[in-house]
């Protein structure tokens, strides 16, 4: 019994498998750099605030911090009925407007007094923290 030689082999195949997968992966790398995405990944900045119902039905909202505390301006809140509020100081005081805004101490509590809203349970709230270089990020988004 007489072995024959095989000169055809997987090797080929797998060869230009690899090519292709190659050549996939560098257009996916040249395409990012030439239409700019990966310029366009920004930082997430790390800060947080927590939203209580008060035992008078107001809203405390408090200002935890973070990592990137210090590149913080103001912080923007939406309260159940649409209006928007913005920190004014570092104490945490709330103006709906006006153009002199301010960065909240860690700790400060930020208080809506119930005026209109609906009913304890569906008082939708949105925290935006407002950073240096024009970058805003929702922080707190919750239903009270």
């Amino acid at each position: 019994m007489a072995l024959t030689k095989n000169d055809e082999a997987v090797s080929p195949v797998i060869g230009v498998i690899l090519m292709v997968a190659v050549t996939v992966i560098l257009a996916a790398v040249i395409a990012t750099f030439v239409f700019g995405s990966a310029e366009t990944v920004q930082k997430t900045k790390v800060v947080a605030a927590t939203a209580q119902l008060t035992t008078t039905g107001d809203i405390a909202i408090t200002f935890q911090g973070g990592p990137d505390s210090d590149s913080l301006k103001s912080i923007t809140i939406t309260g159940p009925d649409g209006t928007v509020w913005h920190t004014v100081d570092s104490a945490g005081n709330l103006a709906d407007s006006g153009t002199i805004y301010g960065q909240p101490a860690i700790g400060s509590v930020m208080k809506l007094s119930r005026t209109t809203w609906p009913p304890a349970g569906q008082d939708h709230i949105a925290v935006v923290a407002n950073f240096n270089g024009g970058i805003d990020q929702v922080i707190l988004d919750t239903i009270l």
